[in-house]
């Protein structure tokens, strides 16, 4: 759960569960006994990467302190049709309170790791990085982002704050690449901020523009074919890192981390994954 506070996914389950609850879960408090306990199994219906087990816990301990809950499978893992996740005895009310968050989270973060782990297969005994974008939903990007680690790639930048990125619309905005890094470095002086900056290029006259100016960290090679990308990656040399971002999917990205580029980001990670199919269902 790196990177994410407590207080933060605690806002989370607060609001996720008013968002579906609001004045109570009628159903179950018309027809269930307030005492009544249940013993429940997450069961999985799809193949794939499991991820959520972890948050799954941390809302039935919110809903009813005094569940039991039984790890079967750890985040992070392979799993199949038919495996058993967890178990979990509790509160019956409660359980059925949480079930809906629960399950539509897990579904959403196994689809994203599943992502993940296939991109990290592709490039599996190279030393290039796969790395997220910000193309997340919004609100969820700390569960997305989550995701993407359990997975087994790695987060770039968690928004705007944290990391300078010049693209085309910063560039094109400035007047140059020149101007807009210089500024970029004036701005980060003033405001006593240490940033990493990334450098949007679209061919290799930027790229020239780019090494000529200098103080960056990152040279981002934008929609290059994979022989100029090649090209680009032997001129950047080791003065700054490189990355390789558009046109990036599982059937391109092996052949992309050949070039010898740094890190690959991968907007598909969270934009394109699915969902893992998922059931909670109650033992009788």
């Amino acid at each position: 759960m790196q990177g994410i506070t407590d207080a933060q996914l605690e806002k989370f389950i607060i609001d996720g569960l008013h968002e579906d609850v609001q004045d109570g879960d009628h159903t179950s408090l018309a027809c269930i006994p307030s005492d009544r306990r249940s013993k429940a199994r997450l069961l999985v219906k799809d193949d794939g990467v499991i991820a959520g087990v972890e948050f799954a816990e941390k809302v039935f301990k919110h809903v009813d302190p005094t569940c039991v809950f039984e790890k079967m499978i750890e985040d992070g893992a392979d799993v199949k049709f038919g495996d058993e996740a967890f178990y979990i005895t509790c509160n019956s009310q409660a359980l059925l309170k949480a079930e809906r968050l629960i399950l539509n989270t897990m579904q959403r973060m196994s689809g994203i790791a599943t992502m993940s782990s296939r991109f990290a297969l592709e490039v599996e005994g190279s030393d290039v990085t796969i790395l997220d974008t910000r193309k997340t939903s919004p609100l969820l990007r700390f569960l997305e982002k989550w995701a993407v680690r359990i997975g087994g790639c790695t987060n770039y930048r968690d928004g705007l704050y944290d990391w300078i990125m010049i693209k085309d619309n910063h560039i094109d905005a400035s007047g140059s690449i020149t101007n807009a890094v210089n500024k970029v470095v004036d701005y980060l002086k003033t405001n006593n901020k240490e940033l990493g900056i990334t450098v949007e290029v679209r061919n290799l006259v930027e790229l020239y523009e780019v090494l000529e100016v200098g103080n960056i960290t990152r040279v981002m090679l934008d929609n290059f074919e994979i022989p100029l990308l090649a090209e680009a990656v032997q001129i950047v040399g080791d003065r700054f890192e490189t990355e390789a971002s558009g046109g990036v999917n599982l059937q391109t990205v092996g052949n992309i981390a050949k070039t010898g580029v740094d890190f690959i980001s991968v907007g598909a990670l969270t934009h394109s994954a699915g969902s893992l199919d998922l059931s909670l269902k109650v033992m009788k």
